[in-house]
């Protein structure tokens, strides 16, 4: 929910996504959380947003998945929404 960067599930982040910048270099990412173990969250307040929480996609569909299960998927998505090809040195799997 805005102002907050990241893929939500309600109150619960799915999907964190960063910008660095530093050095005259930028990088950027996101981390899909598949099968994480939510426990962890537990011990912290994540991404320091308090009475937010963390949850992945294993827990909201109620069946394991995992990054395998995913990353062909997203990365066609990615291709599709960014009108590019990806090129991988080897296999990205």
């Amino acid at each position: 929910p805005p102002p907050f960067t990241g893929v939500w599930m309600g109150d619960s982040k799915l999907c964190a996504i960063g910008v660095h910048c530093g050095n005259h270099i930028t990088s950027h990412g996101l981390a899909l959380n598949c099968c994480t173990d939510l426990a962890w969250f537990d011990h912290i307040i994540p991404c320091g947003l308090e009475g937010k929480g963390v949850t992945s996609l294993s827990h909201e569909l109620g069946r394991h998945i995992t990054v395998d299960h995913v990353l062909e998927p997203f990365l066609d998505c990615f291709q599709e929404v960014f009108d590019c090809t990806l090129d991988f040195s080897e296999d990205p799997g």
